[in-house]
Parts: C-alpha cells; sequence; structure tokens
C-alpha cells in the first residue's frame, strides 16, 4: 500500500537578515533562469557585476525592518501553514523553499524518510508564473528524479479563480471592507516583465498582443500570470458586489528599466489621492503569506508613498496566512487528491512548460 504525503512551495527568505545572507539568498534568486532570463553569461554578469556589488545592503535593511524573533514573517507563517494543514488532513506535510531554507530537497527527503510514495504538490502561488509556480515545481521535480525517481506524483494546478480560494480572500477582508469605511480597495499583484507573458504564450500572438487578450479566450490562458490576476479580481468583485469604481488592479515589486505589467502600484498609490481616493485598503493575491513584498513594501513604504501624496487613511489587508479559511481550502484540495480529481505522474515533470526556461 502506498504512504501518501504532501509538500508545500513557495519562494524563500534569507536565513538573516545580515548582509552576508542577503546576498547569498539573492545570489540564488537572481541566478534563476525563469527569473533573470538572459543567457547564463549575460545573466552572471548582470548579478554579479551590477546588483550583488549594491542591492544586498539595501534589501538587508529592508529584511531587518520585518524581521521577528522567531524569524523571518514568510517562514514562521509558513510553518503556521504547514502544521495546521497536517493537523487537518493527518498526513505528513512539509514546507520546502525554492529559494534558501528549508530547501525544497531537504523537505521532500524528509517525506521520503518518512516513507511516502505517493506525493501531492501544493505550489502556494494562486496564479501560474514562470519565476513563481514553474520554477518551484521544475526545481522540485529535479530533486524528485534525483532522489525517488518512481515516487507518485501529483500536481495542484493554479487556484487562482477557485470558489473555495476566492471565498478565502472575501472572508479575509471582510474587517476592512466596511461599507463607506474606504473609497477604494487596490488588488496590488507581483510584477513580471511583459516579457514573460509572450513567452509563456504557445501562440507568441495572443498576450499582450491581441486587443483585451485577459478576456478573449485562448489557450495562453493556462500559463498567463496577468490573465489569471484579472481573474482573480473580477471573482472577488462578484462576491463582494464591489462597484467599477471602488477598485483597481496593479503590479509591484518591478526591477530594472524595462516595462513590467502596469499599471504599477508605486505610482498609482501616489496617483490615487490627486483623484479624490482618500481612504485605501491594498490587498495582495499573488502571496498567500504575508513576507517582504507585503509587509515592507506595501504596508510599510506604500502607505507612505499614498499618505505623501495626500491620502489620509491606509490599511494592508494581511494575507491568507494560516486564516481558517484557507486551511480549510487546502485540506478540501488534498481530499479532492485523495478521490483522484487530479492528474497523478509517474516519472515525468507536472509542470505545464518543462526544461530549460522558454526563449
Amino acid at each position: 500500500m502506498s504512504k501518501p504525503g504532501i509538500i508545500l512551495l513557495n519562494l524563500g527568505s534569507p536565513d538573516s537578515p545580515e548582509v552576508a545572507d542577503v546576498r547569498r539568498y539573492l545570489r540564488e534568486f537572481l541566478m534563476d533562469e525563469r527569473v533573470l532570463d538572459a543567457p547564463l553569461p549575460v545573466r552572471w554578469c548582470i548579478v554579479n557585476g551590477l546588483i550583488l556589488p549594491f542591492r544586498p545592503k539595501e534589501s538587508a535593511k529592508a529584511y531587518r525592518s520585518i524581521w521577528t524573533v522567531a524569524g523571518s514573517p514568510l517562514l514562521v507563517i509558513s510553518e503556521k501553514q504547514r502544521s495546521a494543514l497536517a493537523d487537518q488532513v493527518q498526513l505528513p506535510v512539509a514546507m520546502g523553499m525554492r529559494y534558501g531554507n528549508p530547501s525544497t530537497p531537504d523537505a521532500l527527503q524528509r517525506l521520503l524518510d518518512e516513507g511516502v510514495d505517493d506525493l501531492f504538490i501544493i505550489p502556494m502561488y494562486p496564479h501560474y508564473a514562470m519565476s513563481s509556480y514553474e520554477t518551484a515545481v521544475v526545481h522540485l521535480m529535479n530533486a524528485v528524479r534525483q532522489k525517488a525517481p518512481r515516487i507518485q506524483t501529483t500536481l495542484l494546478p493554479p487556484f487562482y479563480k477557485d470558489p473555495a480560494y476566492i471565498a478565502a480572500l472575501v472572508e479575509q477582508s471582510k474587517p476592512y471592507l466596511e461599507p463607506g469605511s474606504f473609497d477604494k480597495i487596490l488588488f496590488s499583484f507581483h510584477g513580471v516583465p511583459q516579457r514573460h507573458m509572450t513567452k509563456g504564450d504557445p501562440s507568441h500572438a495572443h498576450c499582450l498582443i491581441t486587443p483585451d487578450c485577459c478576456n478573449t479566450c485562448h489557450p495562453a490562458h493556462a500559463t498567463c500570470y496577468r490573465h489569471q490576476c484579472a481573474m482573480t479580481v473580477e471573482a472577488f468583485v462578484e462576491a463582494t458586489g464591489l462597484k467599477k469604481e471602488q477598485y483597481a488592479l496593479t503590479f509591484q515589486s518591478r526591477l530594472g528599466r524595462e516595462p513590467w505589467l502596469q499599471p504599477y502600484t508605486d505610482q498609482t498609490l501616489e496617483a490615487l489621492p490627486r483623484s479624490g481616493v482618500k481612504r485605501l485598503r491594498v490587498i495582495c493575491p499573488a502571496f498567500t503569506a504575508d513576507c517582504l513584498e507585503t509587509i515592507e513594501e506595501i504596508a510599510d513604504e506604500g502607505k507612505e508613498l499614498f499618505l505623501e501624496a495626500g491620502g489620509e487613511s491606509f490599511e494592508h489587508i494581511p494575507c491568507l496566512n494560516d486564516h481558517p479559511a484557507f486551511i480549510r481550502f487546502l485540506g478540501r484540495q488534498v481530499e479532492r487528491w485523495q478521490k483522484g480529481d487530479f492528474a497523478t505522474k509517474k516519472h515525468t515533470d507536472p509542470v505545464i512548460v518543462e526544461g530549460p526556461a522558454r526563449s
């Protein structure tokens, strides 16, 4: 009889907010061909010549501003998620980080040591992106091939519009969206370069090319981050009855000078008070656990930008974290897996796009 187990995948965090640890983390992160998708020699020069000599000190300062006695918020919250899910489903559950510790291969090994030979993979990313969902799954499957090529694997698809996921977002947001308490809610998603949209489009002729591409049905939507973000907002708006003038969708965390998905969150935060928006709520649905990008970039820096531009009230709606509704959602996915609702694979990579980063 097979023994089932679950692995949760997330991005990761430095071991500490010290410059050396942040530099090590950034090197691993930025040298990933699915994050900085330039040829290896070019990527090496950019990372080691232009970024690492300067950025680690600045990033370490940002990490220090959010670090807790228990450690990195992302790691602390991820462990709470892991523990809560394990309690609910009564199965072995491990958490693996794409970068840093606990590493994905180490998390896999812990499950193998418990005798797990039937693995349910849950990327903690609601939306498919080459630089998040895809790289995390490919990294895990490389470890599977090396450590346990005969293990059975099942992958949870992106859940960006799953009704139970949307319901969890709505439940988490309710205390912040009392009628008359805000002027607008801003949905801020992590940004990606525009070129990732066209690279992820199998036809190379739809994303960012076809007018209203996100709302025009196309096979590219299976791996289109922008479309999936828009669908999350649409489902949330439908569930809450928000009016068109009460919400906006933006993208944060861009790097470099090339075009990223727009509109940009920081520019929007500065512009909203001039348009009469004085009371703002910001939610970050691309993240399932609060981290540097939500705490430091949005709750701290974003708030400062908005208030300095003339805003009067700013609240960041926390991520789902270990909210009971989200843990129930994860538990429900485990039940579906055990019923055979998801495709199971052996000896193959379950990620939609295999091999090296696409070109």
